[in-house]
């Protein structure tokens, strides 16, 4: 449990966590060089229950915090937790329990809820919809490129694998980079379909404020993994869409030498032109072009769902012959 300047929000989520019904946890609560009184907060917590243990560090970030405490981490499974989020007290039994009954699963998240409620915008509101959406270690891989499928602060993992995979800081999200070099290593993620995490939304969120987390370092990640995996096989592969999600994945991938062979559209005025060189089809195009690697790269789970269903009546198998992304 990494923590910066989180003393308002820790008593609360340290409550969330010594009021579990799986009891044989220890806590690494790493202060992230905190201003205020953090330390003071994890401290007292350390005091009253010897399961809790505080390691301070200079403020070096996320990632320096996170492998601070995985560096103390004994356990055979381990939890991922922020210190601005409250835990359903089933959470860690329901996620143990999910790993220990499939030794294929290499981790684990579950669904969450967001709070406040007040204020939340209709994006969040969508996304927490879509991690509901996912249900299980198929869903999870099938739509690694939509967003990041698990939420990192509901994350247990199988202690080996992360040791072998650790966290970076590549200049995007770690924790989407986490999922994406799993799954890239073969790993199955699992989902335990139950809301077990309030998620606190804020100003103060990472993920606002920090650069690494803007939605352009977003897509270079999805970039970066699609080229090195599905797309490693050739430099062309077919677009489907070039709305603005479809436009900023191709500039991406185009960093890596890839390049759209063609590009498929429903929109009658761009069928029959070129954009960015490649030949402009109608959906039912494919059907004429030798099967290749194709991306669909559009906005709203509903045109997700229709082209699957298109590509799924043309034989087209996803994971292998498409991905979704957006």
């Amino acid at each position: 449990m990494p923590a910066h300047d989180a003393a308002a929000t820790l008593p609360a989520c340290l409550r969330s966590l010594r009021r579990q019904t799986e009891t044989a946890w220890e806590c690494i609560l790493v202060d992230d060089g905190s201003r205020d009184a953090t330390r003071a907060v994890a401290s007292a917590a350390a005091r009253d229950d010897p399961r809790i243990h505080v390691v301070a560090i200079p403020h070096g970030g996320i990632v320096a915090a996170l492998e601070a405490g995985l560096a103390h981490c004994r356990a055979p499974l381990i939890a991922r937790m922020d210190a601005d989020d409250l835990m359903h007290r089933e959470r860690l039994a329901a996620e143990r329990a999910a790993l220990e009954a499939d030794p294929t699963i290499a981790a684990v998240g579950c669904h969450v809820r967001f709070f406040p409620r007040r204020d939340m915008t209709d994006g969040l509101r969508d996304y927490e919809r879509w991690l509901r959406s996912i249900k299980d270690a198929a869903g999870v891989r099938a739509d690694a490129f939509v967003e990041c499928p698990i939420a990192h602060p509901s994350l247990m993992i199988r202690r080996e694998v992360l040791l072998a995979l650790r966290y970076r800081d590549a200049g995007w999200p770690e924790d989407y980079d986490l999922v994406l070099r799993l799954l890239a290593a073969g790993h199955q993620i699992g989902v335990v379909p139950r809301r077990l995490l309030a998620w606190r939304d804020s100003p103060d969120r990472l993920t606002r404020r920090h650069a690494a987390y803007g939605q352009d370092r977003i897509v270079a990640c999805k970039a970066a993994f699609l080229a090195d995996g599905f797309l490693a096989g050739g430099t062309e592969y077919v677009l489907w869409g070039h709305g603005g999600t479809g436009r900023a994945l191709r500039r991406a991938l185009a960093a890596h030498g890839k390049r759209p062979g063609y590009i498929v559209e429903v929109h009658p005025g761009r069928v029959g032109n070129r954009i960015a060189g490649a030949p402009v089809i109608a959906p039912e195009g494919l059907a004429e072009l030798p099967r290749g690697r194709l991306v669909a790269s559009v906005a709203g789970a509903e045109a997700r769902g229709l082209i699957r269903e298109f590509l799924a009546r043309l034989g087209w198998v996803e994971l292998r012959d498409f991905v979704v992304a957006a």
